[in-house]
């Protein structure tokens, strides 16, 4: 929930900040910390810590002791994910990117090297001819949606150079596509601090796309959208700013502010 949008049920709103702030907190918070934190008054708080202490979503080991995230939250949180069906929690920004931009998008996820098309949303009226279709791969490296989801599942230099290490020699589409891990690695870095990345023909001439990751809450991409445009109409400058359109979007849609 926003803090500029007032919630429309107080009480559930003050729960679901409760259980935020302890799901943070991985040696628990008390009472005293919790009140202090939510400016919510002590009385109000145990009563709320009770309830969901009664649904087993929020533990409390020790009498008057530290406040945990429950068994069941946590649980529920697991089959939530496990029976995540990507392509259709995502396909309805990709119809929204599609109509607002009259471009082409895709949804696609990293497996090993590749990036797999979970999903792919074609403008007929541009009629952009490439290889992406659903269900197909091209490789992580060398894609807007592989880079993006390649530079927070590898973080740091030395994870991007093992992973590199792994995959070599790296496939080179394009004469654009990154030659080394210290190439890749930089472009990564570069990708991290603007949040989005792009692909300027490094897959397919004449081909070009912005992409960014989608995190789902998990502390590396679930998966990552991507902008595509035919190169014509796509000038390095443009790119950028789809970039920073996309981040934007994707950061409304999921509520939660990208890295």
């Amino acid at each position: 929930m926003r803090d500029t949008v007032e919630s429309p049920v107080a009480s559930v709103d003050r729960a679901l900040r409760i259980l935020a702030l302890i799901g943070g907190a991985p040696t628990g918070l008390s009472l005293d910390e919790l009140a202090a934190r939510l400016d919510i008054p002590k009385s109000s708080l145990h009563r709320i810590l009770a309830a969901l202490k009664f649904r087993k979503f929020v533990a409390q080991p020790e009498s008057g002791g530290a406040y945990f995230l429950g068994t069941e939250l946590l649980a529920t949180a697991f089959r939530f994910h496990e029976m995540l069906d990507l392509r259709a929690l995502i396909h309805p920004l990709l119809v929204r990117l599609s109509g607002e931009l009259n471009e082409t998008t895709h949804m696609a996820v990293l497996d090993g090297a590749e990036i797999v098309y979970q999903d792919k949303i074609d403008v007929a009226t541009h009629s952009i001819k490439m290889s992406s279709i659903i269900g197909g791969r091209n490789p992580a490296h060398a894609t807007g949606v592989g880079k993006a989801l390649l530079a927070w599942t590898y973080p740091t230099d030395e994870a991007i150079r093992a992973w590199t290490a792994q995959w070599e020699p790296l496939p080179r589409p394009t004469k654009r596509t990154v030659r080394s891990a210290a190439q890749l690695a930089d472009e990564l870095a570069r990708v991290r601090e603007q949040g989005y990345a792009i692909d300027v023909e490094e897959n397919e001439i004449g081909v070009r796309c912005a992409g960014v990751p989608i995190f789902l809450g998990r502390p590396v991409p679930a998966a990552a959208v991507s902008i595509t445009l035919l190169g014509a109409r796509a000038e390095v400058h443009r790119l950028h700013e789809l970039g920073q359109y996309l981040r934007s979007v994707v950061a409304d849609w999921s509520e939660v502010p990208l890295p």
